[in-house]
């Protein structure tokens, strides 16, 4: 869908790439991957972020309310937002203020999504890198995710640690969400043009109601 919007609107084949891979499994940390293994230049990498980083802001203030207004569960809304909320730091923002249960399940579908970025970024590197290209990014923080879940699960010595690492991590989310929101610029935001925005928000549309009408209409019974 990414691609053939982006033939429609005219909008770079590399720069609808990099939106396409963000919306489809972790945001920045996928334009990131994707950008080193299709050597992007810094300014499609900019536009893309800045698109997806623009529709993170608004995710976090806007899913919250709509969970409510449509009685979504706990486990639903954190299915919902694991789909369709591009970044993992927004999706645990909006999760957050939903409840702890909807941030437990939030988390693992999102990050689920997220194993996605390595099979994704070999077959992409494949048919773009250049011979004798590197290795590109590696999405180290998925490594930590499971390292950490096996930790808790297999390791019961850590049990009375986990409040505090929990605090800690509450704590670096906020930092996180501040150099997100730190990091736009009224510049990135006119450098994105309304064409990427509008594939960039038509794709998070359609991710959005569709994962939405299939939880409503009990598809998935949660």
């Amino acid at each position: 869908l990414g691609a053939l919007l982006g033939k429609l609107l005219r909008v770079p084949p590399r720069t609808s790439l990099l939106i396409s891979a963000g919306t489809a499994i972790c945001g920045g940390s996928a334009i990131a991957a994707v950008g080193a293994v299709t050597e992007a230049e810094e300014g499609e990498m900019t536009v893309a972020l800045a698109t997806v980083f623009l529709l993170n802001a608004v995710a976090l203030y806007l899913f919250p309310p709509l969970g409510s207004a449509l009685h979504l569960s706990q486990e639903a809304f954190g299915v919902w937002a694991g789909i369709a909320i591009h970044d993992v730091s927004s999706v645990v923002g909006a999760a957050t203020v939903y409840g702890p249960l909807a941030l437990q399940t939030a988390t693992a579908v999102k990050l689920s999504r997220a194993l996605w970025i390595a099979p994704m970024t070999l077959v992409i590197a494949r048919i773009y890198r250049k011979p004798g290209g590197g290795a590109g990014a590696f999405p180290w923080f998925i490594v930590l995710f499971i390292l950490a879940s096996a930790l808790r699960a297999w390791i019961p010595a850590i049990t009375p640690l986990v409040p505090t690492i929990a605090a800690i991590s509450k704590a670096g989310l906020a930092l996180t969400l501040f150099l997100i929101g730190s990091g736009l610029s009224i510049r990135m935001l006119r450098a994105v043009g309304w064409r990427t925005l509008a594939e960039g928000l038509i794709l998070w549309a359609f991710i959005s109601l569709l994962s939405l009408f299939v939880l409503v209409t009990g598809v998935l019974p949660l």
